[in-house]
């Protein structure tokens, strides 16, 4: 399988889980309406788990942007795959919460209101303050990805540190990136992220994972549909990548 159809299948599996969840606690008339907090940070967890798992043995499941950026920035990836790999992520994205728009769409008409609906697709901070929600986002994705380059997964791990899997493209190895082994350690990961810092902000700690969606919000026909919050959409895309560049300058300063 080509890693750019990997990449999208992969982001598309975890807006499938993360997106499905949010949409299963916060519409109305759902099975899970209400179930809280910690069936989010499941669902987003086990998104993480299975895309990893899918997708890693091809393109190294980054399923982020910021893991790709970190990644390069780290010296562990090909710099002119990064802007490829980013756009199949944002198109994963984007089609990975359109297919739950599809299987919630009546619960989408049955839902009258419209932040609540953008909740299923993009993050949004319960206290607007751009300076706080910056520096939340950079927290939690400086330690997704420095957890993502320290990994101890045996018989993925060089003896000198580099990690994970090789990707393969057109015969060259071209980058490190998450292998199956993985999943769980990630998925791990990520739920400790979203229990321990996503209150303020809903954790985006992923610019693909926001911003496609926040276009599928944007462009997908259902009534009551309320602001795609085009104000707030710059912090889930710059801080992560902040985030990313500060986890990787510490990875090769140690």
């Amino acid at each position: 399988m080509s890693p750019y159809i990997a990449e999208i299948i992969g982001t598309a599996i975890l807006m499938l889980f993360g997106s499905g969840v949010v949409a299963n606690v916060v519409l109305n008339k759902t099975k899970g309406n209400s179930s809280g907090w910690i069936v989010i940070t499941w669902g987003w967890a086990m998104g993480v788990f299975i895309a990893v798992f899918t997708v890693g043995q091809f393109s190294g499941a980054h399923i982020n942007p910021a893991v790709t950026l970190g990644l390069a920035t780290a010296g562990l990836f090909d710099w002119g795959l990064v802007v490829p790999y980013i756009l199949a992520q944002i198109l994963g994205a984007f089609i990975g919460s359109s297919l739950v728009w599809l299987a919630y769409k009546d619960h989408f008409e049955a839902t009258e209101d419209g932040p609540t609906k953008l909740a299923v697709f993009s993050t949004g901070p319960e206290i607007r303050n751009y300076s706080s929600n910056f520096i939340t986002e950079v927290i939690g994705t400086f330690i997704l990805i420095l957890g993502v380059l320290y990994l101890p997964l045996p018989g993925f791990m060089s003896v000198d540190g580099e990690l994970l899997t090789s990707i393969v493209l057109n015969g060259e190895e071209v980058g490190f990136g998450l292998g199956a082994l993985s999943a769980l350690p990630v998925g791990l990961l990520v739920l400790g992220i979203g229990l321990a810092l996503g209150g303020p902000t809903g954790y985006a700690i992923n610019p693909a994972r926001d911003l496609g969606p926040r276009i599928a919000h944007a462009i997908l026909p259902f009534s009551n549909k309320g602001s795609s919050d085009w104000a707030y959409s710059w912090v889930p895309i710059v801080a992560p990548m902040v985030g990313a560049l500060l986890a990787a300058a510490l990875y090769l300063i140690l």
